[in-house]
């Protein structure tokens, strides 16, 4: 663990979030499902940290009882009903799109659900790689709408201008001609309870 890695686990702390420290995202699976009962409930949001890790499939497996808003047997309707459901669940997971130095986590969000479920689940538990620390809070914004946005647009395919060449147009990215994927802005700085929000921070590249 470096001397950065140090002082972001401090800053935690001092912050009331909690954080783990782990080396890949094999022992990051396995913190997850000791952190989670078995007969909990777990809502998520959209994340290829999560995907690459396999934590909501192995969540399913085991038989936790999971509100997943991305199965294809879903309206539109019905995908956005169970995202509401997820934000209220007992466990919330999510990956952050950057973290200041400072320990500040950012999340952008579409329709609510990640912002919801993060900033008010009893029990959240946010996985995020070291690729996503940044010096301060302004990078950290920037690197979620400038680098993360784009390439979350083009994996789900989303109509949007940063979609084609990564580059942010959010002067023109509006409706109906674009739908756009940055809508709403989170940051945590900080927790009043020192239990109910937790970051596994792993070291090794996971999502983007």
């Amino acid at each position: 663990m470096n001397t950065e890695i140090k002082e972001l686990i401090t800053a935690w702390s001092k912050h009331n979030i909690g954080s783990l420290y782990c080396q890949n995202k094999e022992e990051a699976l396995k913190i997850v499902l000791d952190l989670i009962p078995i007969d909990a409930s777990v809502g998520f949001s959209g994340s290829a940290t999560l995907d690459e890790a396999g934590i909501i499939e192995s969540l399913k497996k085991r038989g936790n009882k999971v509100f997943d808003p991305y199965l294809a047997t879903l309206s539109k309707e019905e995908s956005l009903a169970v995202r509401k459901e997820g934000a209220l669940a007992e466990y919330y997971l999510a990956s952050a799109n950057a973290i200041s130095q400072k320990g500040e986590l950012v999340f952008f969000s579409a329709f609510g659900n990640r912002i919801c479920g993060v900033s008010g689940a009893k029990n959240v538990i946010v996985i995020c790689g070291t690729n996503k620390i940044t010096s301060n809070l302004e990078e950290a914004i920037k690197r979620a709408r400038e680098y993360a946005t784009p390439l979350n647009c083009k994996r789900l395919n989303w109509n949007t201008p940063c979609a084609g060449d990564g580059i942010c147009r959010k002067e023109i990215c509006l409706y109906p001609e674009y739908k756009r994927m940055c809508c709403q802005i989170l940051v945590i700085e900080a927790e009043v309870s020192p239990a109910r929000l937790k970051v596994i921070l792993v070291e090794e590249k996971l999502g983007f």
